[in-house]
C-alpha cells in the first residue's frame, strides 16, 4: 500500500467520522421553553407571572436559565426583576427577553451565589397599571466539592506548568555569548 493510499484511506475516515457525528448530533427542540423542567405561578399584582427554571431543584453557583410569561405576553408591559439573598442583599434588574425565546422575559445562564431562602421580587407596569409580587425558592448547597477545593484542583496543571518551565529555565538559561562558542 503506496502513501498516497494510506492518506486517502485515512482523510476517508476522518471524513465518515466527521459525518457520522453530524448525523448522530440530537436535533435542536423545537420549541424554544422545552429547556425548562419546571415552572412556579407568582402574582404580580394585577398579572399572573409563570416563572420557569431549567434546573430543579435549585443549587447554590449552579447556572440556570430563568424565564418569565406573563399571562397575555410581554408586548405591552415592562417590569423588573430583584434577586434578593438569604442574607437581604440583592440588586434589581429591568425584565429583558430571554435570548432563545424572543416571546419571554427571562435571564440566561444565572447562577444564585448561596444557599437559603431566596426571594424573586416582580415590579411589573402594563394597561392594568403597576404590581409586585415576590416568589419565594429554596436554594440548596452548592453541588460537588467546596469551591477552593475545585479551583486547587483545577489550578495543578497551570502550577505544573509553571515548574516545568522553571526547571527548564534554570538548566538552559541564558549563557554567555562565550560560553555558547565553547
Amino acid at each position: 500500500m503506496t502513501i498516497h493510499s494510506r492518506l486517502r484511506a485515512l482523510v476517508a475516515t476522518l471524513c465518515t467520522v466527521a459525518a457520522l457525528s453530524i448525523g448522530v448530533a440530537p436535533a435542536a427542540a423545537a420549541d424554544p421553553l422545552d429547556y425548562v423542567v419546571h415552572t412556579e405561578r407568582v402574582q404580580v399584582g394585577p398579572y399572573p407571572v409563570t416563572v420557569g427554571f431549567t434546573v430543579w431543584p435549585l443549587r447554590a453557583m449552579q447556572s440556570l436559565d430563568f424565564t418569565f410569561e406573563p399571562d397575555g405576553g410581554i408586548a405591552d408591559k415592562s417590569g423588573t426583576i430583584a434577586a434578593i439573598a438569604p442574607d437581604g442583599w440583592g440588586d434589581a434588574d429591568r425584565l429583558s427577553r430571554h435570548p432563545r425565546n424572543r416571546d419571554v422575559w427571562g435571564l440566561d445562564v444565572e447562577s444564585l451565589t448561596s444557599s437559603g431562602r431566596w426571594t424573586l421580587r416582580f415590579t411589573i407596569d402594563g394597561p392594568q397599571g403597576e404590581g409586585t409580587g415576590d416568589l419565594r425558592v429554596d436554594v440548596l448547597e452548592q453541588p460537588g466539592p467546596p469551591l477552593a477545593l475545585s479551583w486547587l484542583v483545577g489550578l495543578i496543571p497551570l502550577a505544573l506548568t509553571l515548574v516545568f518551565f522553571a526547571v527548564v529555565w534554570i538548566r538552559t538559561g541564558p549563557r554567555s555569548i562565550a560560553d555558547a562558542n565553547s
